[in-house]
């Protein structure tokens, strides 16, 4: 994930790392910032103690350890089971394009371990793992017991960093007074009366220029997806990212050095936005059936969708 289109004016901000990336808070109260990141801190190490796949204790590690041998299942914590609805929740709103199934393809791929583990070695060459698919996952409603398939690993990854960017502006607006926008390394969602004029979001380049100013009110979520920040080398020299085609089990293409999508939540933000790199030249035609504005850059040109601003205006 590129750095998340970065706030230009902030009443009050605290910055931390969780989860593997940075993130940031911002209030328009600066008395409850204190009780914001204490909330805040509280449900992201609640989200890594469920989703994490490179902690051993972790509920999906466990489950996956469990679907070694064969069909497994558990009664999944609340922070699991709503990551989980989520992410199928991504799923059905791609047609599969995010699939949280393909934890074992992203592994094989070489991302196993913290991505500084994965940066400081060589990824062997394996053939593309075969994607489960998410419909092979049941959640009961009621129990919230998540049943998967033989030999399925869960990767939450990105959709579980998105909703829980909704979850926590809607939380913290509930519990607290004033304005909220969260940034979860790159995915914004605001909770509670924007500041006068909106929150002020830079959005940037592949090189990290701020290049066009929007401003989110209530409502209104941001999510970049990248093929060059989480990134490391193959044993062919090929470059691989983090982004992988259930289709096939294998990297996307890097038709979109990155791309950049507004939407009601920052969930289905994410989710478009990680489907267009998934379809490489066949993402502007999706995104623009969506209805969704977009920015996809190239690296070297850009491409909008219908609704995406000019970049000489401030819009909301």
């Amino acid at each position: 994930m590129p750095p998340a289109p970065s706030t230009l004016t902030s009443p009050a901000v605290a910055e931390l790392e969780a989860i593997g990336t940075t993130v940031r808070l911002l209030v328009t109260e600066p008395v409850v910032l204190a009780e914001a990141e204490a909330i805040v801190r509280d449900h992201l190490a609640a989200l890594d103690r469920a989703a994490s796949r490179f902690r051993p204790d972790s509920e999906v590690s466990r489950l996956a350890a469990a679907a070694a041998h064969g069909p497994a299942g558990l009664v999944a914590s609340p922070v699991l089971a709503s990551s989980l609805r989520g992410a199928l929740r991504a799923a059905r709103l791609t047609d599969g394009l995010v699939d949280p199934t393909v934890g074992g393809a992203v592994a094989a791929s070489g991302y196993d371990a913290d991505l500084a583990v994965v940066r400081g070695r060589t990824a062997p060459l394996r053939p593309a793992a075969s994607v489960p698919g998410w419909r092979s996952i049941h959640l009961d409603p009621v129990t919230d017991r998540v049943e998967v398939p033989a030999g399925c690993l869960l990767d939450l990854g990105a959709t579980a960093k998105a909703h829980a960017a909704d979850v926590l502006a809607d939380r913290l607006a509930t519990r607290l007074r004033g304005g909220f926008l969260v940034d979860l390394g790159g995915d914004l969602a605001v909770g509670g009366p924007a500041p006068e004029g909106g929150w002020r979001v830079g959005v940037e380049d592949v090189d990290g220029h701020v290049v066009q100013v929007l401003a989110l009110r209530r409502g209104q979520a941001v999510a970049t997806s990248s093929t060059r920040r989480r990134t490391w080398a193959g044993a062919d020299g090929s470059t691989r990212h983090h982004v992988l085609d259930p289709r096939t089990g294998a990297t996307a293409p890097v038709t979109w050095a990155q791309v950049t999508v507004v939407a009601a939540s920052a969930l289905e933000a994410n989710a478009a936005s990680t489907a267009a790199v998934v379809l490489g030249d066949d993402a502007p035609a999706w995104l623009a059936g969506t209805g969704l504005p977009a920015r996809l850059d190239t690296g070297h040109a850009v491409v909008t969708t219908p609704g995406w601003p000019d970049p000489t205006e401030v819009t909301s």
